[in-house]
């Protein structure tokens, strides 16, 4: 079995994503982002998203209720149901799901933020939090009926409430309990580059040992995405493959050992 990381980027070639997994002879479940959407709902909607980091050094989109409503119209409505589309289209026979349905994904809010604001540290609260817990049986059930899931955010916390949470985590859990083949990450650059800037900075292939290291030589958002890879490998074994969701056959193409592979 696969699990397929599809990124939110306006560039990702989405078509060809599903198209490349028509050909395929694996189960598979399909996780998915919608980033660029949302922001082209928040623009329209004249809603401005925040970006906290906190004293860690990780960054995180500050979600309110409006960005959980974002959420709900841009990755579990729009994205979702086009993705699902695609796939009947192409004999794949999806579920959409977000993790609200059947508690797919199920996770705790977070206590807070510790962020460091003029000089003070301050404590904020909002509708993230962690996911702990996959609904296994529904997503078996599915996938031994012919059916493939299509997952999205947002997710349920212990109370009940939708909640934002990073893909990465989801994937990492997904993997954990699922204990997939392979993990293929469709992004919008060639692959794991050590500078985003310079298309030259491609790793190729790295160990999974070697993933500490290189998490304490990034900032931001891409610290917090090496730590997610490195949850990856604490359960077993599996092959992650990071490569351009851009091209003509995204899938084909990481498949062929294009892009970056951890193993």
């Amino acid at each position: 079995m696969y699990i397929i990381k599809i990124g939110g980027g306006k560039e990702i070639n989405i078509k060809g994503i599903i198209s490349d997994l028509s050909t395929l002879n694996e189960k598979f479940i399909i996780v998915h982002g919608a980033n660029a959407l949302r922001d082209e709902l928040a623009q329209r909607m004249n809603y401005q998203k925040k970006i906290v980091t906190s004293i860690s050094g990780y960054d995180s989109v500050f979600s309110t209720e409006e960005t959980i409503d974002l959420m709900m119209m841009a990755y579990a409505g729009l994205r979702n149901k086009r993705i699902v589309e695609l796939c009947q289209q192409n004999n794949i026979n999806a579920v959409g799901l977000s993790g609200l349905d059947g508690k797919v994904i199920q996770g705790k809010r977070n206590t807070g933020i510790k962020v460091r604001e003029n000089g003070k540290t301050l404590l904020l609260r909002d509708f993230s939090g962690k996911p702990k817990s996959i609904n296994t049986s529904l997503l078996n059930l599915l996938l031994e009926n012919g059916y493939t899931p299509v997952l999205s955010v947002p997710i349920i916390d212990e109370n009940n409430f939708a909640i934002n949470s990073e893909n990465d985590d989801i994937v990492a859990l997904l993997q954990n309990e699922m204990k997939a083949e392979k993990n293929i990450s469709l992004i919008e650059a060639p692959g794991f580059l050590l500078d985003k800037n310079d298309q030259n900075s491609l790793i190729k292939k790295i160990s999974k040992d070697e993933l500490t290291l290189m998490e304490e030589k990034v900032e931001g958002r891409m610290k917090r995405k090496i730590l997610a890879l490195r949850k990856l490998f604490e359960n077993g074994d599996t092959t992650v493959i990071i490569s351009d969701g851009r091209t003509e056959h995204p899938i084909i193409d990481a498949l062929n050992g294009n892009g970056t592979i951890i193993f």
